[in-house]
């Protein structure tokens, strides 16, 4: 993962924390050393960790957690809207932004992962009016939507800049070993 030059990335990370310290406090949630040690982990980067990176990441500094401590971490930093799984990487992303409440007609945004190819970052955005779309085409199959997260692959805009490419497949990186 490379760094994009006009991000101030600790004040990102400095404020998720603190986000998280605060909401935790206001609901009455015990955000416990461990489960703020994993974020903290998770907040090191904008691209999205596998269970088992973090637990090799806190490792290098501290005891090597136990998967399920992780997992159990990870379960309540998703369900407090402090981390997003991300479904097709298997993945875990520190939540970055403030997420908006239901919008006009008590729709939920739609929420939506812009994932780069080349570097493995991921940058969140979320749209009431997308969420309406999917809605409206839902709805014309008789679906309801009760929520909507999608994952969007491509080059974000420091990878374009520089010129690279996704990254290459598997069955190209064999092509090129034989």
């Amino acid at each position: 993962m490379h760094d994009h030059h006009d991000h101030d990335h600790q004040h990102c990370r400095t404020t998720a924390l603190e986000r998280a310290e605060r909401l935790c406090g206001e609901k009455g949630l015990r955000l416990t050393a461990q489960r703020r040690m994993v974020l903290d982990v998770m907040l090191e980067s904008h691209a999205p960790v596998t269970a088992y990176e973090i637990m090799d990441r806190i490792a290098e500094v501290a005891h090597r957690p136990s998967p399920i401590s992780v997992y159990r971490a990870l379960d309540f930093l998703v369900a407090n809207g402090f981390v997003h799984r991300i479904e097709s990487r298997n993945a875990f992303l520190a939540c970055s932004a403030v997420h908006q409440g239901p919008g006009e007609g008590d729709r939920a945004p739609a929420l939506l992962f812009m994932l780069c190819e080349a570097c493995g970052a991921a940058t969140e955005a979320e749209s009431v009016d997308l969420a309406e779309v999917l809605g409206t085409l839902a709805g014309r199959s008789g679906f309801t939507v009760a929520s909507s997260v999608l994952e969007v692959k491509g080059l974000c805009a420091a990878c374009r800049a520089a010129g690279r490419t996704t990254a290459p497949s598997v069955a190209d990186q064999s092509q090129e070993q034989s």
